[in-house]
């Protein structure tokens, strides 16, 4: 499969519904942020493994957790789990570069993730090393907060940082289980109402309000 064959495999099956996520899609390659052993499944709906035991999402699950976001410029995103930095080179071509923070608990996927956002131009992206479920106080108040690991329930930090009337992406649910995608806007007297995107399965969120590194369950 060719990136143009899975642009159109993700518009047919409705994964990609608007503009915005379409040229974001289009602008950043794909292949530039997974190691060369793998070069050649780059363009297919999968996982593809990357460094720290950790993956880069199937092309399918990133475009819907991009849309229901509802994203647009000048909005202030944090991204908890930067991974291969490929999502972060997402949002940074819909919200802009400034606009946005990728935090990673792994140092060398910190260094994995900022290499290929500066190699390839996103060098404005904001690369923090970090416990992701403590959220960035330091950069808060965010319009967005976008995880790419499953936390078994919302973390506080997060609410807390999260601005009046934005919202959190996030797949929540077991460790190594069923999970599912909820997307919570924060209403102005700082209840988060919830609504529910189906199953999904993340790498599990690992800190101080996610799981714990060495749990069994």
């Amino acid at each position: 499969m060719n990136k143009k064959q899975l642009m159109e495999h993700l518009i047919k099956t409705n994964h990609i519904k608007s503009l915005a996520v379409e040229k974001a899609f289009m602008s950043v390659d794909r292949g530039s942020f997974i190691p060369n052993d793998q070069g050649g499944m780059a363009y297919y709906d999968i996982p593809l493994s990357i460094p720290g035991a950790q993956t880069i999402s199937a092309p399918s699950m990133v475009a819907t957790m991009l849309e229901v976001a509802e994203l647009k410029p000048g909005l202030k995103v944090l991204e908890v789990g930067a991974g291969s930095g490929w999502n972060a080179a997402l949002l940074a071509e819909i919200v802009g570069q400034e606009s946005l923070i990728t935090m990673e608990r792994l140092p060398d996927l910190v260094a994995f993730a900022r290499r290929n956002l500066e190699r390839i131009g996103y060098d404005k992206v904001m690369v923090v090393e970090g416990d992701g479920s403590l959220g960035y106080q330091e950069e808060a108040p965010y319009d967005r907060i976008i995880s790419t690991a499953a936390s078994p329930g919302m973390p506080q930090p997060w609410v807390d940082q999260l601005k009046p009337g934005g919202l959190i992406v996030a797949p929540i649910g077991g460790r190594h289980f069923y999970q599912e995608l909820i997307v919570a806007r924060k209403s102005s007297d700082g209840r988060m109402n919830q609504l529910k995107y189906g199953g999904c399965i993340f790498v599990p969120l690992i800190g101080a309000h996610g799981w714990p590194k060495y749990s069994e369950r």
